[in-house]
């Protein structure tokens, strides 16, 4: 039985044919198939921009289709070609999640199944009868194929009249954010969002007139220009560290609200966590007392609380259920795309930029929300590294359990995407490990809006005509270095230490020489090359203590007597 000729429909999918992955001719599954991981996908990222799940689902689609071995298979005496398992997907398919930077070691082989269900429900597969559009998919010996029709979902196109007054509407937006006079003045180049020629030309205006009326007199901060500065600042930093030329396709500037993200920033316990002037917008007590008891268990299970077997897991139905029940997920669903593509900086080598990106994120979320998200993450993370925390579920580890449990109460989208699960998977597991630097207050921001305030307030201008002012804030990341090198600076700074400790030992006078002599015979004992390298010669050493070195006289060497025989 010949296997089914795939069509791949390129616009269909919004990708150019510049942009297809695919050799031309578009290739048939099984066709010139190389082994592994196909398409790199596991070091291949997709680019920020909206709709990112859907491409996700795309990247993902594809290489599952290009990679996935086909072979004969025998089923109740027929023989079935170009085809695969059900385990063998779920192998291949778990190998490729966990490679990829978007889903992470995190990927459960579960969620893999579900993930394979879906493909079975949108007709990426098909079973080995043709049949699809349910989710009737285990980890067994079912046979499975790829349908002829293209499995890649139509990214959203908007149509050009609402292009064009999104794009007016967002100039007037930006026009609003950078109205205020000193922190408009530096050129797009330098900011990297888009001005047009002629609104450039009347802003350059506009401050040669108001410089040459006010350049001496201080200008009053109004609140509104101190919310602007807010809004202003967080935007900067954020296109900064994402090194985007726009934050256009990724956040609306109506999303960012001052108040919350000045809220967030000063009403703060000493922990960092937001504190809430409203106490009907926090969480009940009977959830703030249960989540303390797990957090802190078992120090915090006094006397007064039972001790029945399954205590705990009671305690942690009652938590799960108070959040899995809110109406919307703590990080909204208006920041969705923002947060979906912020999952895309989640790999090794920019595990910084991420980690700054989602600080700044953060900010942005009602304080209620923040509050929320905060008290959960140190939750789930003291849970899961408590070795004395009893088992709360029967297959899985407490990790995994957390993030299984809380991931969609997290992350989600308002229209259900297929990748949700995935998605909010890596994201939990990302925050769960750096919740204290995430969620901690960014005092760089605030030095930041304050220095902008300065300049608004004192009008600091020079050369008015081209428009610069006072630099803004730079963001700079150390220099990033091979593994061989980070090796090598370890252990040239480890024995710069030492060599440190050896010399304090030599030039301590109040240390008594006998004790020093121990001292030094017990570290030329544990690092004898440092200590070669500091006393190479015996008279070097010696010289330390004024004693004049001992030469060993040389053994005598006796002759033998010769004994002669008794006869003559």
């Amino acid at each position: 039985m010949a296997g089914p000729t795939v069509v791949w429909d390129c616009a269909a999918a919004g990708v150019s044919g510049a942009e297809c992955r695919l050799p031309p001719p578009c290739r048939a599954p099984g066709a010139d198939r190389p082994s592994g991981l196909v398409g790199g996908m596991e070091n291949q990222g997709v680019p920020p921009g909206p709709y990112r799940a859907t491409r996700l689902w795309n990247e993902v689609t594809t290489s599952f289709r290009a990679g996935m071995p086909l072979r004969k298979h025998r089923q109740h005496f027929k023989k079935y070609g170009n085809c695969f398992t059900a385990g063998e997907a779920i192998d291949w398919l778990y190998d490729l999640l966990r490679n990829n930077s978007n889903f992470g070691p995190e990927v459960t082989r579960q969620q893999t199944i579900q993930l394979l269900r879906k493909f079975l429900k949108n007709h990426v597969i098909e079973d080995i009868k043709g049949k699809w559009g349910s989710e009737n998919l285990d980890d067994n010996s079912q046979l499975f194929r790829f349908p002829a029709n293209s499995p890649l979902k139509t990214l959203p196109r908007r149509h050009p009249e609402l292009r064009k007054n999104r794009i007016e509407n967002f100039s007037k937006d930006k026009d609003s954010i950078f109205k205020l006079r000193n922190l408009s003045r530096r050129t797009p180049k330098k900011h990297g969002l888009h001005f047009s020629q002629e609104n450039a030309e009347k802003i350059n205006c506009e401050i040669i007139n108001e410089d040459q009326e006010n350049s001496v007199d201080n200008r009053e901060i109004s609140q509104k220009d101190v919310e602007e500065a807010w809004r202003y600042v967080i935007l900067i930093y954020l296109q900064t560290i994402l090194g985007v030329s726009s934050l256009e396709e990724v956040i609306n500037p109506k999303q960012v609200i001052p108040q919350c993200i000045m809220y967030n920033m000063t009403n703060t316990s000493k922990h960092g966590v937001v504190i809430l002037q409203d106490k009907s917008d926090d969480l009940p007590h009977w959830v703030l007392s249960a989540m303390k008891c797990l957090a802190n268990w078992p120090r915090s299970n006094d006397m007064n609380n039972p001790t029945y077997v399954g205590f705990e897991r009671d305690v942690f139905r009652t938590i799960a259920d108070y959040f899995l029940d809110l109406p919307e997920p703590l990080l909204t669903f208006e920041y969705y795309e923002l947060f979906v593509n912020i999952l895309g900086l989640l790999q090794p080598h920019l595990e910084r930029v991420a980690i700054d990106a989602l600080q700044l994120c953060c900010l942005l979320l009602p304080p209620p929300n923040r509050r929320r998200l905060q008290l959960l993450m140190r939750m789930i993370s003291r849970m899961s590294q408590n070795v004395d925390m009893p088992q709360l579920h029967d297959a899985m580890g407490t990790r995994s359990l957390m993030i299984h449990t809380f991931s969609r109460c997290v992350l989600r989208c308002a229209e259900e995407v297929d990748l949700d699960e995935l998605l909010a998977a890596r994201l939990v597991s990302f925050l769960m490990d750096h919740q204290q630097e995430i969620l901690q207050v960014p005092s760089y921001l605030q030095t930041a809006v304050e220095k902008h305030l300065d300049y608004l307030r004192k009008g600091h201008i020079k050369n008015p005509g081209d428009g610069v002012i006072a630099p803004l804030p730079t963001y700079s990341y150390c220099k990033q270095i091979s593994a061989q090198e980070f090796d090598e600076q370890k252990v040239s700074t480890s024995q710069a230490a030492v060599a440190e400790l050896l010399e304090n030992i030599i030039k301590n006078k109040s240390l008594p020489i006998k004790e020093k002599r121990k001292k030094l015979k017990q570290f030329q004992k544990e690092y004898p090359l440092i200590y070669q390298k500091r006393f190479p010669t015996s008279e070097s050493e010696a010289a330390l203590f004024g004693d004049k070195p001992t030469i060993k006289q040389p053994m005598l060497i006796l002759r033998k007597p010769k004994f002669r025989s008794l006869r003559y």
